[in-house]
């Protein structure tokens, strides 16, 4: 059941008449079948720039996952316990700092035998185990009563993102796609380098929310860039090599901690976030080489500007545009005069298509990434810190992100993009409904009587079901941008794909969320999760399928660019045709008038079968009989 824009049908004409004349079809609105091939197709100078748009993925991976090493709960031994405690019986008494944060925020009491008086300590000697011998937690003493500011440190970051994606995507639309990356680089340097000279905590998460929300600018101005610079078939492959260099970004993040680790005059975390923020003053030069989307130039009618730029492009791709016999750039001239039109992503609220499609996917990124932390927390060990990260965990994660996209190009390649995304919801679901009831049936009815038995058992399956969760979520996350960016018109792709990638944060909030509250209600958060799977399989089949098709331009476009029915148009006309019977009062016949009624209409049948010509000899003789009669 593939998807596209329907075609227009050649019918013949009415009543035998045929027009004079026939429309010229423009070529401008086409610029994947028209403007680009005439301009070299995906040649020299688009491999260029896409090459430019993957170099910022890497650093991009650097800041957003920096937050698993700035942030990382330590390990900690109370160095001084208070004089007036007697329930310490050595002067030195190591303990998990992590374990006694979250006791201490929900409860404000200990584990019990004494140890609720383990925070009720002088002086703490604590231990990182994540690359840094000193970061944000450690500097600031940020355990126990004071545990919660770690959480809002981490909120930041994420809810900057959320506002970031959604007002730099319409100002993507608005102003251009240039004006916001570079906006989004001269910022992210100024208050990326300022968050490592921050005095204290509060300074911390307030600098790290402008971070994250000029982070979102950058990522997402480059990712409709590169789509806007391929063509149909280079889009999914050019896409992917981006989400290949951020996973390396998280890959290479503990040698950069561990490079970062004992800095002379320094503190290990500001060592750290300047180097992981110094890399994208390379993207400095980006205002002079990087130029202005084609696509959107065209799609809001900057044709002046658009004039310039083909023929940039037909300079760089060696193409001769004196002799090209497409005429774009003759209907460009003839369309100068016009002026440049702007649409808000709010006009999507009055179409009937689209904005169903983007509220699927908008649904689909929060399940994918909300359900993606259920997943991890069940494969981490029950006996670790519920909010410890050791490095098994970490590259373990990373691992499941490379596999993901390793899968997603044949996967993809074969299914189209809604098969894949369907095929990755499905498994998704299954391997949470199966993780929140086959684990609960082995421990209810299986090895009842050997307990360590059952608990090994149910432990590897539990993992089993981890990894295969978090491989398919994190496949559906980023199917479903991408799906997005492909079905969006480029006059308001940039807020289109800003609403998905918002929902996507909204869903990575939850992971702080539920540290923040002991992981408590954990198993309800996993259940809506699981259900909201269920929900967005069945609204998936409602997406059209974007696979090889131009990418829609105008809010006509993408209106029109729908789910292609099952049957031919030729067909629905049969099954639908119109009849000059009227039927609207058959219900009102009664139940005893029913035999006499199909009686009647047996009878009223078979004289409608009556040939014509018998009708026709008998009413002449009928006639010729009237007239003798009256004597003529």
């Amino acid at each position: 059941m593939a998807g596209g824009r329907p075609e227009a049908q050649d019918h013949p004409p009415e009543n035998g008449f045929t027009p004079l004349e026939h429309p010229v079809p423009r070529l401008l609105p086409h610029i994947d079948g028209s403007v680009l091939p005439s301009l070299g197709g995906f040649g020299k100078h688009q491999k260029q720039l896409v090459v430019l748009t993957w170099i910022p993925a890497l650093f991009i991976g650097f800041s957003q996952f920096s937050d698993y090493f700035l942030l990382a709960q330590p390990n900690g031994t109370c160095v001084q316990p208070l004089v007036n405690q007697s329930n310490w019986t050595n002067s030195s008494l190591p303990v998990t700092v992590s374990s006694q944060i979250t006791d201490n925020v929900s409860t404000g009491e200990g584990y019990g035998d004494g140890s609720g008086l383990l925070c009720a300590c002088k002086e703490w000697r604590l231990e990182l185990q994540t690359g840094l011998s000193q970061n944000v937690v450690t500097k600031w003493n940020l355990v126990c009563d004071s545990a919660w500011k770690v959480h809002i440190a981490k909120f930041s970051l994420l809810v900057g993102s959320i506002f970031g994606y959604l007002v730099m995507g319409v100002m993507a639309d608005w102003f251009g796609r240039h004006p916001v990356l570079i906006l989004s680089v001269l910022f992210m340097l100024v208050f990326g380098l300022s968050v490592a000279f921050s005095v204290n905590v509060t300074m911390f998460s307030t600098l790290r929310f402008f971070e994250g929300f000029c982070l979102a600018g950058l990522a997402l101005s480059l990712y409709v860039l590169r789509i806007e610079l391929c063509l149909p078939g280079w889009r999914f492959s050019m896409t992917m090599v981006a989400s290949f260099l951020m996973v390396g970004g998280q890959l290479l993040m503990p040698g950069v901690a561990a490079l970062c680790r004992n800095w002379p005059d320094r503190d290990d975390w500001q060592v750290l976030q300047i180097v992981i923020i110094s890399p994208f003053v390379l993207m400095l030069p980006y205002v002079w080489i990087f130029p202005e989307s084609l696509r959107w130039l065209l799609a809001t009618q900057h044709y002046r500007r658009s004039k310039a730029m083909m023929l940039r492009i037909a300079r760089k791709n060696q193409v001769d545009m004196t002799t090209e016999p497409s005429g774009v750039l003759s209907e460009l001239e003839q369309e100068l005069h016009k002026k440049p039109q702007r649409t808000c992503i709010v006009k999507m609220m009055s179409t009937r298509n689209l904005w169903k499609n983007i509220v699927v996917l908008c649904v689909n990124s929060l399940t994918g990434y909300g359900i993606h932390h259920c997943f991890a927390r069940s494969m981490m060990d029950p006996e670790a810190q519920p909010t410890a990260l050791c490095h098994a965990d970490y590259y373990t994660m990373a691992g499941i992100a490379v596999a993901t996209c390793l899968a997603l190009c044949p996967a993809v390649g074969l299914m189209g993009r809604r098969g894949g995304l369907l095929t990755f919801m499905i498994i998704t679901a299954l391997a949470s409904l199966l993780q929140l009831g086959l684990l609960n049936l082995i421990g209810k009815y299986s090895l009842r009587h050997d307990t360590v038995l059952r608990d090994t058992l149910n432990r590897k399956f539990s993992v089993a079901f981890s990894i295969i969760g978090m491989f398919s979520s994190h496949a559906v996350s980023t199917l479903s941008i991408f799906f997005c960016a492909e079905i969006t018109p480029t006059v308001i792709r940039g807020g289109g794909l800003g609403l998905v990638l918002a929902s996507a944060g909204f869903g990575m909030l939850t992971a702080p969320i539920m540290e923040l509250h002991n992981q408590k209600g954990y198993f309800l958060h996993h259940v809506i999760f699981a259900c909201c799977t269920l929900l967005c399989i069945i609204c998936l089949l409602l997406l059209p399928e974007p696979r090889g098709q131009p990418l829609p331009e105008s809010l006509a476009d993408g209106e029109t660019f729908t789910r292609q029915t099952l049957l031919h148009p030729g067909e629905q006309h049969l099954l639908l045709a119109k009849t000059d019977g009227d039927y609207s009062r058959v219900h009102d016949t009664p139940l005893h008038l029913s035999a006499t009624g199909g009686a009647t209409v047996a009878a009223a049948t078979a004289l409608a079968a009556v040939p014509a010509s018998y009708a026709l000899a008998t009413g002449g003789e009928i006639i010729g009989n009237r007239a003798i009669a009256n004597g003529v």
